[in-house]
């Protein structure tokens, strides 16, 4: 039943780990923090042209507004990364209701903010300024600052996908490798190699075809040369060829063994990245 249950919730948290695309980290932060502020700024810059073209105050008084705004929401972009963080992994559910309470959060803390903002401002330079204009104008201000967390999320998404490193093009399986058992050469296709297991000095190589050479060397210098063409490293001591895998059986304690053509290879918990492949790509 254990056993069960650890499949059934790998599985699960497979589906969830795929299901939002890569996470925004901080350097997305920090990007799409420049570009909110740049875009608020030049959003109350016309804002305040808009105003005074047509004679509704004078342009320090509509800088005082529009600037205390932008002052706000500067101070508040991070609040959709932070959430978009926080939900990565949640289902549909939970990513859509973490938003939407993060959305009404961040309007009321955006009109607080520059409801305060302004206030200071206006006593600064000896004028009043009624905060119930704000309170009263907070529906219609709840509307907009929707429409702006959605902007502030989407422009995350984008700067993390568009800085997110393209992985190289791993080998065909028909590419060729050369295994130097002792005197002699071996060439075999990626393909055709099952496993590799670390024989003290010598790495020896598991073949479709049952044969086992060996070849001088470590697990590890193999495992960089291999990497890219899918091989994972899921034991100290073995290395496994992940298109060849056709199941993964529970063992307990987080262990695996790992089903291949006429063999079978272990899966340690210590390397819980090599599950997470074998999941997406070989089983």
């Amino acid at each position: 039943m254990k056993a069960w249950w650890d499949k059934r919730r790998g599985r699960r948290d497979e589906r969830r780990g795929r299901r939002w695309g890569p996470i925004a980290t901080h350097r997305d932060l920090v990007l799409g923090w420049a570009v909110i502020s740049a875009g608020a700024a030049a959003v109350c810059l016309l804002n305040v042209m808009g105003f005074t073209q047509h004679g509704r105050g004078a342009v320090g008084v509509q800088l005082f507004l529009e600037g205390s705004s932008w002052l706000a929401i500067t101070l508040l972009a991070w609040l959709p990364w932070s959430v978009l963080k926080a939900t990565a992994r949640a289902p549909w559910w939970g990513l859509g209701l973490g938003h939407l309470v993060a959305a009404l959060a961040f309007s009321v803390a955006h009109v607080g903010l520059f409801t305060l903002f302004r206030a200071v401002l206006f006593a600064a330079i000896g004028q009043a300024y009624d905060p119930w204009v704000s309170i009263k104008n907070l529906p219609f201000e709840v509307g907009k600052d929707v429409i702006s967390y959605a902007m502030f999320l989407a422009a995350y998404l984008l700067l993390g996908r568009l800085g997110t490193p393209q992985a190289p093009d791993p080998p065909p399986p028909t590419a060729l490798f050369d295994i130097r058992d002792g005197a002699r050469l071996v060439r075999v296709r990626l393909d055709d190699i099952l496993a590799v297991t670390s024989a003290g000095n010598y790495v020896e190589f598991r073949l479709r075809d049952g044969r086992r050479p060996m070849m001088r060397g470590s697990l590890a210098a193999l495992q960089a040369e291999l990497g890219p063409a899918d091989f994972v490293r899921t034991h100290r001591s073995w290395l496994v060829n992940a298109r060849a895998v056709t199941g993964l059986t529970p063992e307990g304690s987080g262990d695996y063994s790992i089903a291949l053509p006429d063999l079978e290879a272990p899966l340690s918990r210590r390397y819980p990245e090599a599950l997470k492949r074998l999941r997406t790509g070989g089983a």
